[in-house]
C-alpha cells in the first residue's frame, strides 16, 4: 500500500533525495566507499558541502556579506547560540508558540529579553500583530512557522533592529528577502534533510558585537572561517540536503515550490472549511501552509480516534495532532505531493458521509 506521509518532522523527503542517498551509502562518488565512512576532509565530500552552500545562496538569492554554515545540535542549540553571539544587553522576541517560547527561555540566560507580544493565552491560535519592536534592542527574534499550533508569518518584517528568524519548518516554501535578516536558522528535518544537521545563514558583520568570551564551538565565526569543517560535520544529512537542493532547482526554484505549497494548503483548507464535521483551529489569516491543524467539531469529538484508524487504513500516516492541540495535523512540506493531500481530503469526505 502506498503511504501518504504527513509527519511533522522528521518528515517526508523526495524520492530522488532518498534514492541518491541510498546510492551514496553503497558507493559515494565512485570512491568504492560509503558516504557513512568517507573522510569529511576528502575532496569528494568537500565538493558536496561547497555545492550545498552555493545552492542555498542561489535558491534563496542570498546577497554578498552572508555565509551559510551547516552545524549539529538542531535548531534548539541555536536558541542559545543566537543570544550568545548577538545579545549584548537586550533582545526582543515574539512569542508565537512552543519553539518561540523555548528560544525566549534560553535568551534570558544572556541578557534582558523583551517579549513584545504573545498569543499564549489564546493557545497560540493567532500571530500577534499590534506590537512595537524597540529600536534599542540588539536584535528581534521571530519563529516564522508554528509547527505545533499551525500559524505562520509569511512575509519579511520591517523592524528597526537586527532581525533573526527560526525558519526550521518553512524554509524554501516562499521567496525570502534575506537582506532583512541578520541570521536565519533551522533544523533540516522538515524541508531539507533527515535530522542531524542545522543550517544557519549569517550576516557576517552582525558578529563581533558582544564582549563575552565565546566557546569555540558556539562561535559562528569559527564555523564561517572553517567552512563548516571546524569539527566533523553531519556528513550524511548534508549529503541528503544537497540532493534536496538539486531537486528544488530542477523543479524551478523557490517560486515554484511556493506555488505548489499554496495549492496543497488551499485544497486542504477548502475541504476543512466546507466540512460539517471538521474545523480549523487557528485564525484564518494566520494559517500555516506547512502545518494544517484541525479538529472535529464538539458534537463529533469522540470520533477522532476512529478517523485516525480510518485514514491509516488508506495509507495516511502522521496526522495525529500534537498533544497541545489534539485533533489532527497534516504537514504539507515541499516533498509531499498534491495527490497525497487529495487522498486525505477524500478520506475526510468518505468518513463524514459514512
Amino acid at each position: 500500500m502506498k503511504k501518504h506521509n504527513f509527519y511533522a518532522g522528521p518528515s517526508i523527503l523526495s524520492r530522488q533525495a532518498i534514492d541518491n542517498t541510498i546510492d551514496a551509502v553503497r558507493d559515494f562518488a565512485g570512491t568504492g566507499l560509503s558516504i557513512l565512512e568517507i573522510s569529511h576532509r576528502s575532496k569528494e565530500f568537500s565538493a558536496v558541502i561547497e555545492e550545498a552552500q552555493a545552492l542555498f545562496k542561489e535558491l534563496l538569492d542570498i546577497p554578498a556579506g552572508y555565509e551559510v554554515v551547516f552545524l549539529g545540535g538542531g535548531a534548539s542549540t541555536q536558541f542559545c547560540m543566537v543570544p550568545m553571539n548577538l545579545l549584548a544587553k537586550k533582545a526582543a522576541y515574539l512569542d508565537t508558540g512552543t519553539w518561540a517560547n523555548k528560544a525566549i527561555k534560553e535568551a534570558k540566560l544572556f541578557g534582558e529579553v523583551d517579549v513584545v507580544a504573545s498569543s499564549k493565552e489564546a493557545n497560540y491560535t493567532f500571530v500577534p500583530k499590534d506590537y512595537t519592536v524597540p529600536a534599542d534592542v540588539d536584535y528581534f527574534h521571530i519563529t516564522t512557522n508554528n509547527t505545533i499550533f499551525g500559524t505562520e508569518i509569511r512575509k519579511d518584517l520591517d523592524v528597526p533592529a537586527r532581525l533573526v528568524a527560526d525558519m526550521s519548518s518553512d524554509i524554501f516554501s516562499r521567496p525570502v528577502d534575506v537582506s532583512k535578516y541578520d541570521i536565519i536558522y533551522g533544523g533540516a528535518q522538515k524541508n531539507l534533510a533527515p535530522a542531524g544537521v542545522t543550517f544557519v545563514i549569517v550576516k557576517v558583520d552582525a558578529l563581533g558585537k558582544v564582549d563575552r568570551a565565546l566557546p569555540t564551538m558556539l562561535n559562528y565565526k569559527t564555523h564561517i572561517d572553517k567552512g563548516s569543517m571546524f569539527n566533523t560535520p553531519p556528513v550524511l544529512p548534508i549529503y541528503t540536503a544537497l540532493q534536496t537542493l538539486r531537486w528544488y532547482k530542477e523543479l524551478g526554484g523557490v517560486k515554484e515550490l511556493q506555488r505548489r505549497d499554496e495549492e496543497k494548503a488551499a485544497y486542504l483548507y477548502d475541504a476543512i472549511d466546507s466540512s460539517k464535521m471538521f474545523v480549523g483551529t487557528v485564525n484564518a489569516e494566520d494559517r500555516s501552509i506547512m502545518n494544517v491543524c484541525f479538529v472535529m467539531k464538539p458534537e463529533y469529538k469522540e470520533l477522532e480516534k476512529e478517523f485516525i484508524d480510518f485514514a491509516t487504513a488508506r495509507g495516511i500516516v502522521g496526522i495525529k495532532g500534537h498533544r497541545s492541540v489534539g485533533g489532527f495535523r497534516a504537514s504539507l512540506y515541499n516533498a509531499l505531493p498534491l495527490d497525497s493531500v487529495k487522498v486525505l481530503v477524500e478520506a475526510m469526505h468518505d468518513f463524514e458521509n459514512r
